[in-house]
């Protein structure tokens, strides 16, 4: 059964058949950003495996993101025909809920290095030495807009248009597997684990399941970001595999035993305690918005109700 998220209007262009919507991301994505990561190469800004080098080339990379976030802009705006609140940039109190989301997102980053922590995965080499340096706290704050961008982007791009397009032409569930297959896709990495590549996937399921329940994605575009933000400048480990290159915003921790606990040169995302957050957390909000859906179409009777 199909289902409609974010906005019940009517499309005026084409919307593409479920399983094609992923292979056009795909497309769109190639198309759009492989120009800037061949310039940033050239430059000496990322290497050949597209990672940037330092916080320069990280905040040069939203070059790229800006390019694929106007290349889906023009899909759906001129191929699709719908409006920007059809793919989640809807509602009302929209800045509260991106905080919201971002203090969401560095709660739960820490609270997955804190867990790593207590549990012998990395030791504190240093506080806070990133206060120690004016330039870095100047990049720090760079970075967090940077990644505002770059999140928020992602977030437009697969949990906004591509989770809505499948939905509309095929129902819920393929919703959830097929953005989530694109997001792992264009995410993957040969040097992954599979740790890596599990947390990604589960991750995109968790923003799937956020959207849905908030009905919009200004929430789950301020988790991204704080997410990012805090996992890349506040400990002086990667995310996402990615070293921003500067001092640590809250302490340098060094990764001590096995990989499977703190992520290694991945980063706590790899973690199987992030992996372990992700899933639960994915479950409260999907069990959340059946129940709610359940109320929906049998409320309570007068005896229950206040």
């Amino acid at each position: 059964m199909t289902q409609i998220i974010f906005s019940d209007e009517t499309p005026k262009g084409w919307i593409p058949p479920s399983i094609a919507a992923p292979f056009i991301c795909i497309f769109l994505f190639a198309i759009s950003m492989t120009p800037g990561d061949l310039g940033l190469e050239h430059l000496g800004l990322i290497d050949a495996q597209g990672s940037p080098r330092g916080p320069l080339g990280f905040c040069l990379l939203l070059a790229s993101f800006i390019a694929i976030g106007l290349a889906v802009f023009g899909w759906v705006r001129w191929v699709e025909k719908r409006s920007l609140a059809s793919v989640g940039l809807r509602g009302e109190q929209r800045l509260k809920k991106f905080l919201s989301g971002l203090a969401i997102g560095i709660a739960m980053m820490g609270a997955v290095v804190a867990a790593i922590t207590v549990s012998g995965g990395y030791r504190v080499a240093d506080l806070a030495p990133a206060f120690a340096s004016p330039a870095a706290l100047g990049w720090i704050a760079l970075l967090l807009a940077g990644f505002t961008v770059q999140a928020s982007i992602e977030e437009f791009v697969f949990r906004g248009w591509l989770f809505s397009t499948v939905m509309r032409r095929w129902n819920i569930t393929a919703a959830f597997i097929l953005s989530s297959a694109a997001f792992t896709f264009l995410h993957f990495s040969p040097r992954a684990s599979l740790l890596m590549l599990a947390m990604t996937f589960i991750y995109s399921i968790f923003a799937c399941a956020w959207v849905r329940r908030s009905n919009s994605i200004w929430g789950v575009m301020g988790m991204h970001t704080g997410w990012n933000w805090f996992g890349g400048t506040a400990f002086d480990v990667p995310i996402t595999g990615l070293e921003s290159g500067l001092p640590a915003l809250v302490m340098k921790l060094v990764p001590v035993g096995p990989a499977w606990l703190n992520g290694a040169g991945e980063g706590p995302e790899a973690s199987v305690f992030t992996v372990a957050l992700l899933t639960v957390a994915s479950l409260i909000l999907l069990l959340r918005a059946r129940s709610r859906e359940r109320e929906a179409i049998d409320p309570p009777g007068p005896e229950h109700q206040p």
